[in-house]
């Protein structure tokens, strides 16, 4: 790993186990520790929220602004993860065993619905 992918990684870990620390914190003094507070309803707010302003500036093509964006998005996921006890391992081991694999075989594997048009894989 590249010293580059080790500071992702360090960063990333750090933010972790921050969240972590705010669990049962006073949420009138830590952002996270209100977002905790307020369970999964709360946090997956923020998340929909982050991700439509990824959106825009994606569409917009603003890459300091998607950066940003971006950054707070990976921010309310791992608040996401901290609340429903998954560690960020879990998702780098799922992303590990999706490497390799076609998107649209490993969708289809997941997701059985039938596509519009008859194709397996479609929600």
């Amino acid at each position: 790993m590249s010293h580059e992918q080790d500071a992702a990684v360090d960063v990333l870990a750090r933010l972790y186990a921050t969240i972590l620390s705010r669990q049962g914190a006073d949420g009138s003094k830590s952002y996270t520790a209100s977002l905790l507070a307020g369970g999964p309803e709360t946090i997956c707010r923020k998340i929909g929220e982050e991700a439509a302003e990824v959106t825009v500036e994606g569409l917009k093509g603003d890459g300091p602004a998607i950066t940003r964006e971006s950054a707070d998005l990976i921010y309310h996921l791992m608040v996401l993860w901290a609340d429903a006890g998954v560690r960020p391992g879990d998702v780098w081991a799922e992303l590990a065993r999706r490497e390799g694999v076609s998107g649209h075989a490993e969708k289809a594997a997941r997701d059985p619905t039938p596509a519009p048009g008859g194709e397996g894989g479609g929600r």
